[in-house]
C-alpha cells in the first residue's frame, strides 16, 4: 500500500539541533509543511553530500514554510558527533533525526532489514501531518534537493489550488492545468 494521502504515524525521537538536542514527534509535523530526508547512517560518503545539498537551499524551504528534517538510523549523539567533525554536515541548521529503533525508517518503508540501515526515502508532508509525496531508491544514488524544493512548491500549490494540476516540470509561478472533458487527447 503507498503511504501517499497517508497521515504520518505516531512517533517520537530525539535530533541534534543547532547546539542542542530536542524531542520530534508526529506532533513537530503539524502546523508547516516538513520534508523529511532518510539516509543509511551518519559518517558514511553519499550522506555528507545530501546534507550540505539541503543546507545550501535551506533558505528557500523556509521561504516556502518548511522544515527540513534528515533522519538515520544513528543515535541523536552520533549526529552531534557528525556535525562538528564533518564540515558537509556542519552546515546544517534544521534537525537531524536519530533513529536507532526503526521506528521511523520502518513507518515510512525505507527500512533494510538485513543491514539495519534507511534507504534514501524523501517525503513531503502537509500542514495536517499527511504524506503527499514520497521517492525511495537505492543507497549508492544520492538526490538533488532543489527538485524536492520544486515538489514541495507544487504540493503547496495544489493544496492552496483545488483543481489545478502541476505539469511536468512545473516551476512555480509557470502555467498550471485545471482538468476537464475538453482537454483528454488535446495535450
Amino acid at each position: 500500500m503507498s503511504l501517499i494521502n497517508t497521515t504520518v504515524k505516531p512517533f517520537a525521537a530525539t535530533a541534534f539541533h543547532n547546539g542542542k538536542f530536542v524531542p520530534v514527534s508526529d506532533a513537530s509535523l503539524r502546523g508547516e509543511w516538513s520534508v523529511l530526508i532518510f539516509m543509511p547512517a551518519a559518517f558514511t560518503f553519499n550522506c555528507p553530500t545530501e546534507v550540505e545539498d539541503a543546507a545550501d537551499n535551506y533558505a528557500e524551504f523556509q521561504k516556502a514554510g518548511a522544515e527540513v528534517y534528515i533522519v538515520t538510523t544513528d543515535t541523536h549523539f552520533s549526529h552531534k558527533v557528525w556535525h562538528e567533525t564533518s564540515p558537509a554536515v556542519g552546515k546544517a541548521k534544521f534537525p537531524l533525526i536519530g533513529d536507532p529503533t526503526h521506528q521511523l525508517t520502518r513507518a515510512f518503508d525505507v527500512h533494510i532489514e538485513e543491514e539495519g540501515l534507511a534507504l534514501r526515502g524523501t517525503f513531503i508532508v502537509n500542514p495536517e501531518g499527511v504524506i503527499k509525496t514520497a521517492e525511495i531508491h537505492d543507497n549508492a544514488i544520492a538526490r538533488d534537493v532543489k527538485e524536492t524544493l520544486r515538489k514541495l512548491k507544487a504540493a503547496q500549490f495544489v493544496a492552496n489550488n483545488p483543481g489545478q494540476v502541476c505539469p511536468a516540470k512545473w516551476q512555480e509561478g509557470a502555467k498550471t492545468i485545471a482538468p476537464s472533458l475538453d482537454l483528454v487527447g488535446k495535450i
